[in-house]
């Protein structure tokens, strides 16, 4: 049973935000104390996961995962956002949009699956539901590549065959997706911009290097110039230790380089390799990791157009032993 207790007059109000921001730690039976001031929003930050999101927005969200340099978790983020989403009771479709170097389906565990690409489909060699790969565990996901690797595209291949595409999703007989998300190609050439043609939301996924945050402020802009307004970025690999430590800069730091609104911060979890390795996305794993646990906050912000805030890491205060008096 949950029970609700006021609490007392010095209490720290950045308790009741980390319980807005970390809910899937609170369980039914845990005590809370929120003052008056802040009951409301923390009775509704526990009571939140008891029910499901309600979804925002025009149906099909299409929404391209990119971040202009490669190596920073686009993939990652497509795989365990997406399947977040069908978990949640939302029907997802995913596009693998990396022509030549495409991994989505080894971290969806689905390689052996796919027969047929979107090249097939724009041929007329097979139909637009062969080509969609259907996840066993989840019905309500599908999976689409757009070519085989090593294959060469067509020279007619572009971003009105995406547009196409995502037209042809609306009016298929089964009905339309819920979602449709786009896995970017590393980079701001041609595919690229063939990425994010059909796209009206994006997700920016950074890690806190200058590096990344460089290319990022780049497809931001690109972005924004082809009328792309909705952008929201994703924060990965993120060390507390380190921010502590200042060998690395904040999300707070992030933010405020970049002007862009928060989806998740995931931080940095050596069960990611495992299950790239695997094919088993973070989000199924049980007991779930952190990095889970934060990709599915992200998915469920994804699905209201929410967003969260970045709370400055403070340092700790050293220890001071009895030889401080005396200047030790």
């Amino acid at each position: 049973m949950l029970s609700l207790k006021p609490f007392p007059s010095s209490h720290n109000p950045s308790i009741s935000h980390s319980l807005a921001t970390f809910k899937p730690f609170i369980s039914k039976t845990q005590t809370l104390k929120p003052s008056k001031s802040h009951s409301r929003s923390a009775i509704q930050s526990v009571l939140q996961w008891n029910r499901k999101p309600e979804l925002a927005g025009e149906t099909p969200r299409v929404v391209v995962i990119t971040s202009g340099k490669g190596g920073v978790g686009k993939t990652t983020t497509t795989a365990n956002v997406g399947l977040s989403l069908a978990r949640l009771g939302f029907s997802v479709v995913a596009i693998d949009a990396d022509v030549g170097l495409r991994n989505l389906d080894l971290l969806l565990g689905l390689e052996n699956r796919v027969n047929y690409t979107l090249v097939e489909v724009m041929n007329g060699d097979c139909r637009l539901d062969q080509a969609l790969v259907r996840d066993k565990r989840w019905s309500n996901f599908e999976l689409l590549c757009i070519s085989k690797p090593r294959s060469k595209l067509p020279l007619g291949f572009g971003g009105k065959a995406l547009v196409w595409l995502v037209e042809a999703l609306k009016t298929r007989p089964e009905g339309s997706p819920d979602f449709i998300i786009i896995d970017c190609p590393a980079g701001i050439d041609a595919g690229f911009i063939t990425a994010i043609s059909p796209a009206n939301e994006a997700v920016l996924v950074t890690t806190p290097d200058i590096t990344s945050l460089r290319d990022a402020d780049r497809v931001t802009g690109l972005l924004e110039c082809d009328g792309i307004r909705d952008i929201k970025m994703i924060v990965n690999r993120v060390r507390t230790d380190m921010i502590k430590g200042e060998d690395m800069m904040s999300v707070l730091d992030v933010q405020e380089m970049l002007g862009l609104a928060l989806l998740g911060v995931i931080p940095e979890d050596s069960e990611v390799i495992r299950s790239t390795n695997r094919g088993y996305p973070l989000v199924l794993n049980k007991p779930p990791t952190l990095a889970g646990l934060a990709f599915e906050q992200a998915a469920w912000r994804l699905v209201e157009q929410d967003t969260m805030k970045a709370v400055m890491v403070e340092e700790e205060p050293k220890k001071r032993g009895f030889f401080s008096f005396f200047g030790g």
